[in-house]
């Protein structure tokens, strides 16, 4: 534990000059995570680390997508609405479409169904392992933009995929059959609503704070608060309708951060201190207790689908989406390649292994590790390099 803390502090004091380097906070407690591994396995029971790792994961995405959702700016997305729009709806179900064919085409004893749960958890990407590139100033706005929405949205959209294969998975295991009918209601009812909370969320929260402020009722320091709070308010809403709680976080953030008439470097002054610590702890967390399972499980098999799944399954459709956009083709490879794989593929992993029984749990686990293992890797060694290239080239034209 001590070792855990100094650490934290270390990471805290050298921050700046870390971030100009290729070790991101994500490769640096993954890193230590899988170093303490081995004692932290031996003193935590087996019941606390499992309810301990979802409960965490959960609580990292919500404050990290309604953060970086709140500075997604409606009039400036309205000029490239159809970039993130592109990938969402045309590339998101092609990943999932090549991602199922490889998976299965890889691994021909396995089920078409695994195989489309394992192409549906590994095609969301991550929020977290984004913001290297989201926030950083030599990333043409329209790109940054880009990706922050995609990775904000692309989880409740994703979330049908990832039901239909493991209810499919399921039922080789004795359960009822659903039908098509029943997922696309399902569907529709968990982006419909988490659309529906995070709007009426952040829209109530961002007129509350606006009335306080100019009555200088409410103090600054009070902003992080209420931040927390309607982050949270989005996502147990959202849940108690039937929604995607994590749509409802990211949407409640664009809706505040587009409603809200004053400052918000509350949010990033948050972020900067208590949403690292959670970020610093949810890698730490993976890598001391999932990426173990990913490595001790990894065949040739396993690590060819990671690096597929990281590169032609995810840039082939992204290309593919982004045609007659009129991006050059540096940008569309630029939006392809970063769609890292994280929190949010572990988190539906272990959500539908605790919510349904399907063969094979255990490999799907640890194709899943291994592959966020390989994208915290090398997502983070290639951010910033490929951001001041792509900042160079632009300034160029």
């Amino acid at each position: 534990m001590l070792a855990i803390l100094a650490a934290f502090a270390a990471y805290s004091l050298f921050s700046k000059r870390l971030s100009r380097t290729v070790l991101t906070l994500p490769i640096l407690f993954t890193g230590l995570g899988l170093a303490l591994s081995g004692p932290l396995q031996a003193t935590l029971p087996p019941g606390t680390v499992h309810e301990g790792k979802i409960i965490l994961a959960e609580v990292t995405l919500i404050l990290v997508l309604f953060a970086d959702a709140s500075h997604v700016q409606f009039r400036r997305l309205r000029m490239n609405w159809a970039l993130p729009a592109r990938m969402l709806v045309v590339g998101m179900p092609l990943t999932v479409a090549l991602g199922t064919v490889v998976a299965f085409g890889l691994n021909p004893g396995t089920s078409l169904a695994m195989a489309l749960l394992t192409a549906a958890v590994l095609t969301p990407t991550d929020a977290a392992l984004g913001q290297a590139v989201v926030t950083n100033p030599e990333v043409p706005e329209h790109l940054g933009q880009t990706i922050n929405v995609e990775s904000g949205l692309n989880d409740g959209l994703a979330l049908p995929f990832v039901v239909l294969g493991a209810t499919l998975a399921s039922t080789m295991v004795g359960h009822e059959p659903v039908s098509g009918l029943h997922l696309a209601v399902e569907a529709l009812t968990e982006v419909t609503f988490g659309v529906l909370a995070g709007v009426v969320t952040g829209w109530a929260t961002a007129k509350a704070m606006d009335w306080s402020q100019t009555r200088n009722l409410m103090q600054v320091s009070a902003g992080a608060v209420l931040f927390v709070l309607s982050a949270f308010s989005a996502y147990v809403s959202a849940a108690l309708l039937g929604g995607n709680g994590f749509v409802a976080a990211f949407v409640a953030g664009m809706t505040f951060g587009n409603t809200y008439r004053h400052e918000i470097h509350f949010i990033g002054e948050f972020m900067e201190g208590v949403g690292q610590l959670l970020t610093m702890a949810a890698f730490l967390v993976f890598g001391a207790f999932l990426l173990p399972d990913g490595i001790a499980h990894a065949g040739v098999t396993t690590v060819i689908l990671g690096v597929l799944f990281l590169t032609v399954v995810r840039i082939l459709p992204i290309a593919i989406s982004l045609t007659g956009t009129g991006l050059p083709l540096r940008e569309k490879l630029f939006l392809g390649w970063f769609g890292p794989r994280g929190l949010a593929s572990i988190l539906f992993t272990l959500l539908m292994m605790a919510e349904f029984d399907f063969p094979n749990e255990e490999e799907l686990l640890a194709c899943v590790s291994l592959t966020v293992g390989f994208s915290i890797i090398m997502h983070g060694i290639t951010a910033n390099p490929l951001a001041r290239r792509i900042g160079q080239t632009r300034n160029q034209m």
